[in-house]
């Protein structure tokens, strides 16, 4: 890490690669000879029509997205969609299924609640979002318009191990995981995923979902709501989040010079198992999640008391370790290690639990 940097560990907005920031900082004033900035330029411009249908064709490459499916880049963050999947989706039958497994496919199961009849076909509340609940103890309704989940928990340190077969659409919400492995786009009827874990600056919402899908919104959906609408308008009915799209291309052409998400994904469970592996051997820490439910991209663990959680965290933060502290729902640490935290990154952890479990034995 250069340029004084830190490590961050915040659950999101989280790291950017360093090269992706260092290749934003040289066309920061002018990019590509246009004598302008992309946070400048118009939408309408060539200039710019070839940075969004660029950065289309490379999310599509990367992550494989068949030909039938549309890629939309939105604003509202994932909470937005929370009510544009019911409004857009559920009408078909009026009912859908939802799993909860943690606050955000809770929120969105009670916003689709507004738009039609909500199943809760499994939950792991029981023992506070520690576990994933498997496919066996779903509780489908036979006339689902859609499944809905939440496929990695960023505040419980979970993920779901399986993609559950289902009555219906498969809908996941894929926020704080997606572009960290590969993922078979064509096993859902829609993706989406708010782009300030893995993908960009906070602002850019990215929608997946196939164009055969048998969209149903209301007469009084806004018209910014309407995924037929964003489509038709290839994502430019309005102006889009335009810099943080031009962002996600450069993180795009990082990830395929690392080598595509096949090698993104050995990345990334090699720094997941270094820190689970030290943490299971730890004295001091425990780990929250359930061993075959933990998250490659958010791990949760505690003391046995918050007096030492809280002076594990503020140490940390001396430390260049920043964001340690978990989420207020679940208390402890929470280290969130997306794409752009390096492997050193982990080490340098690890290097600090040594230190802090010597001083606190």
């Amino acid at each position: 890490m250069g340029h004084n940097r830190i490590y961050n560990f915040s659950a999101g907005p989280s790291m950017l690669p360093e090269t992706v920031l260092e290749r934003a900082q040289s066309e920061l004033l002018n990019y590509g000879g246009s004598g302008m900035s992309v946070l400048e330029m118009s939408h309408r411009s060539k200039t710019y029509d070839a940075i969004i249908v660029s950065v289309e064709e490379k999310l599509r490459s990367v992550m494989a997205i068949p030909e039938n499916y549309n890629v939309l880049f939105l604003q509202g963050g994932a909470s937005l969609q929370f009510a544009m999947v019911p409004m857009n989706l559920i009408g078909k039958t009026g009912v859908a299924d939802y799993a909860l497994t943690g606050q955000f496919s809770t929120k969105a199961a009670k916003e689709a609640a507004k738009y039609g009849s909500i199943n809760h076909a499994a939950s792991s509340k029981d023992k506070n979002h520690t576990y994933i609940p498997q496919q066996d103890v779903l509780k489908l309704s036979p006339d689902a318009a859609y499944f809905h989940y939440c496929m990695n928990n960023t505040i419980f340190g979970t993920k779901w191990n399986y993609i559950p077969e289902v009555n219906g659409e498969l809908v996941t919400d894929m926020s704080s995981c997606i572009l960290s492995e590969p993922v078979d786009v064509s096993k859902f009827g829609l993706i989406y995923a708010g782009a300030q874990k893995n993908m960009s600056p906070a602002g850019l919402t990215v929608v997946i979902y196939k164009k055969e899908l048998e969209l149903t919104p209301p007469a009084y959906t806004p018209v910014m709501m309407d995924y037929k609408t964003m489509a038709d308008g290839k994502s430019m009915y309005n102006t889009p989040p335009a810099y943080n799209i031009y962002i996600l291309g450069l993180v795009l052409d990082w990830i395929k010079d690392l080598g595509g998400l096949e090698a993104m994904q050995k990345i990334n469970v090699e720094k997941a198992n270094l820190l689970y592996d030290r943490l299971e051997k730890s004295k001091l820490f425990t780990l929250c999640a359930e061993k075959d439910s933990r998250s490659i991209m958010n791990v949760t663990f505690r003391s046995a008391s918050d007096e030492l959680d809280a002076k594990f965290c503020k140490g940390a933060e001396a430390a260049g370790l920043t964001a340690i502290k978990g989420h207020r729902d679940v208390g402890g640490m929470r280290a969130s290690i997306y794409n752009a935290m390096p492997r050193e990154g982990i080490l340098a952890l690890i290097d600090y639990i040594d230190k802090f479990e010597k001083e606190n034995a």
